[in-house]
C-alpha cells in the first residue's frame, strides 16, 4: 500500500516537473519563430504540428461522433487552442517570454471570474482577494519601464491584452469542455479538437502568409521552423496527454499547481536568453503569482 502511494507519488510530482519544463519553455520558443515568422505563421503552424501529431488518436475516433458534438469541439478547438495560439506570438512581439509567461499564470483567476459573470459560479473573498492582488501585479508589470520609472496612461504596454485575451479563452473553453463533453474522454477532446482547427490552421498557412516563400528564402527559416513544430507537438499535442493522465492520476488540485511553477522556467529561460527584469517587474511578478495562490487556494479543513 505503501510502496503503491510512493510510486503514485512519485508519478504525479514527475508530471509536474516535466509540464513545467515543456509549458514554461514554450515561451522561449515562441520567441525563436518569431525571429523569422509572423505571429500568425507561428500561432498556424503551432496548431499544424500539434494536430498532425495527434492524428493517429483522433482519426479513429472521429467517426464516433454526432454533428453536435463536433460542433462543440470545433468551437473547443478554436478557444483553447486556435485563438491562444495566435494571441501569444502578437503580445510576444512587444513582451519580453519571461513576462508573458509570468501573465498566463492569471488563467485560474479568469476561470473563475468567467465562471461568475457567465455561468453562475459563486465567486468567493479568497477569489476575489486574489483578483485584487494579482491584478495590481499586472499593472505593475505593464506599467514598469527601464530606469524605475512609471509609464503613463498612453505608454502602458497595451500587448499584455493579448495575453489576458487569451487566459479569458482558456477560462471559456473550461466551461465548455464540462458542460458539452460529458461523455467524451479527454484524449478525445484534446485530440478532435486541434483535429477540427487543422484544415483552418491549413488554409490560413499556405493561403494567406508567406510561410512558405519564407521557408525558401529565409537563411534560418528551417531553424525556426525546428522551434515552432517542438513547440507545437512537445507543447501543445504531447503536454495535453501529459496533463490529462496527471489530472487523472492526482486530481484537478494537484495539477493546478503548474500554473505556480511555469512561470519560474519562463523567468529563467528570458534571463538565460538577456531579458532584463527590473525591480519593479519582480514585484509584479510576485503579487500576480500570490495572487493566483490566494485565489485558488482550498480552505484548511
Amino acid at each position: 500500500m505503501n510502496s503503491s502511494s510512493s510510486e503514485n507519488s512519485l508519478l504525479s510530482w514527475g508530471l509536474l516537473t516535466i509540464l513545467t519544463l515543456i509549458w514554461g519553455s514554450s515561451f522561449i520558443l515562441i520567441k525563436r519563430g518569431l525571429e523569422v515568422f509572423s505571429p500568425g505563421e507561428v500561432g498556424a503552424y503551432r496548431m499544424v504540428a500539434a494536430a498532425s501529431l495527434l492524428l493517429p488518436l483522433s482519426l479513429p475516433r472521429i467517426k464516433n461522433l454526432n454533428k453536435t458534438q463536433i460542433k462543440n469541439l470545433l468551437l473547443s478547438g478554436m478557444l483553447g487552442s486556435f485563438i491562444p495560439a495566435f494571441l501569444f506570438p502578437m503580445a510576444q512581439t512587444q513582451l519580453s517570454s519571461s513576462l508573458t509567461g509570468v501573465l498566463n499564470a492569471l488563467t485560474p483567476l479568469f476561470v473563475v471570474l468567467v465562471g461568475a459573470l457567465f455561468f453562475n459560479t459563486k465567486i468567493t473573498r479568497r477569489n476575489f482577494l486574489g483578483l485584487v492582488i494579482a491584478f495590481a501585479g499586472v499593472i505593475v508589470l505593464v506599467a514598469y519601464k527601464e530606469g524605475g520609472g512609471w509609464s503613463s496612461l498612453t505608454g502602458i504596454n497595451a500587448y499584455a491584452l493579448f495575453v489576458i485575451a487569451a487566459c479569458i479563452c482558456y477560462s471559456f473553453n473550461l466551461y465548455v469542455i464540462r458542460t458539452r463533453f460529458t461523455k467524451l474522454t479527454s484524449i478525445e477532446i484534446s485530440s478532435i479538437s486541434l483535429l477540427m482547427i487543422l484544415p483552418v490552421a491549413l488554409m490560413y498557412l499556405f493561403a494567406g502568409t508567406q510561410f512558405s516563400y519564407k521557408l525558401v528564402t529565409h537563411p534560418r527559416a528551417w531553424e525556426a521552423l525546428g522551434y515552432v513544430t517542438v513547440l507545437g507537438m512537445v507543447g501543445t499535442g504531447t503536454a495535453l496527454i501529459l496533463f490529462n493522465i496527471m489530472v487523472k492520476q492526482s486530481g484537478p488540485f494537484f495539477a493546478s499547481l503548474v500554473t505556480y511553477t511555469i512561470p519560474i522556467v519562463a523567468i529563467l529561460w528570458g534571463v538565460l536568453d538577456g531579458e532584463v527584469l527590473l525591480l519593479g517587474h519582480y514585484f509584479g511578478i510576485a503579487a500576480v503569482i500570490l495572487g493566483v495562490w490566494v485565489g485558488n487556494r482550498k480552505k484548511a479543513v
